[in-house]
């Protein structure tokens, strides 16, 4: 790429089929052909130079195809809109938000009916790694029958990891917001370390992928602060109101990290 449009070494190449382009430079001229016409007519000028073959392949198909298309009815409302949120969501991830937050209200109902020991509340203890478990179902090769065409779309880099992120949080932040407020537990006390916790996800996600990070992380959490909170029935350090910087510093450090690698985003290592 330069500036805002593509280079002629990468259209041209492109259009001829050259095996010498990146993967990572395919994938982000094919995202950057959806937005712009430029580029778009660029390539369309010199597909007709260099691939005659295919200009006439494209319009043996569109002949054949043309009156079809137009005689097709136009997609239902309620399915406009179902479209619109299959950019968000897919139907893997319910299951699994539907999971997320009923393990919320349970832990709001064990720590309300004052049967989690000592003074642990398990809203709080489980407030960190209920996100990554939706996070990481999305990106879950076995789980998502369409992995494979998602992995190969143009936009399955950091956009669609990000738009994924999001729905997770949209949905599991309320619930938890409510949990901490019918127990007492500041917003802060249990936002920061989710917020951080999946952050850091998709930090390594972008080097061992988000899948494989959401697991490393939440076995970490298990092992370093769950089982001990739970044995000496106190809160962790780790989750009390003096751990709230440096929960900030690692939101600061993974959302860094991010930005840093969103290239790594666009390889298929990513979304494993």
């Amino acid at each position: 790429m330069s500036g805002e449009h593509a280079s002629v070494r990468i259209i041209d190449g492109y259009a001829r089929g050259g095996t010498d382009i990146a993967a990572d430079e395919v994938w982000a001229l094919e995202a950057h052909l959806e937005a712009c016409r430029v580029c778009r007519d660029r390539l369309s000028a010199a597909v007709a130079a260099q691939a005659p073959a295919v200009v006439a392949l494209v319009d043996t198909v569109w002949a054949g195809l043309g009156p079809r298309l137009a005689a097709t009815a136009v997609m239902p409302r309620r399915r406009r809109w179902a479209a619109r949120l299959s950019r968000w969501l897919t139907p893997t991830m319910v299951p699994w938000l539907a999971m997320a937050v009923s393990v919320t209200l349970l832990a709001l109902l064990l720590d309300l009916a004052d049967t989690a020991p000592g003074e642990v509340s398990l809203v709080l203890l489980l407030a960190p790694v209920l996100p990554v478990f939706g996070v990481a179902a999305s990106w879950a090769r076995g789980l998502d029958p369409a992995y494979e065409l998602t992995a190969s779309a143009p936009r399955a880099g950091l956009y669609l990891v990000l738009r994924r992120t999001m729905s997770v949080l949209a949905v599991v932040v309320p619930a938890l917001l409510v949990g901490g407020w019918a127990t007492g537990v500041t917003a802060a006390q249990w936002l920061l370390p989710c917020l951080a916790f999946t952050s850091t996800t998709l930090a390594l996600g972008g080097v061992v992928g988000v899948t494989r990070a959401a697991v490393s992380l939440v076995a970490v959490w298990a092992a370093v602060v769950v089982a001990p909170t739970l044995a000496a029935s106190r809160t962790a350090v780790a989750l009390q109101t003096g751990a709230l910087p440096v929960w900030g510093l690692i939101l600061a450090l993974g959302i860094g990290v991010v930005i840093a690698r969103r290239g790594a985003y666009s390889v298929l290592e990513a979304h494993r």
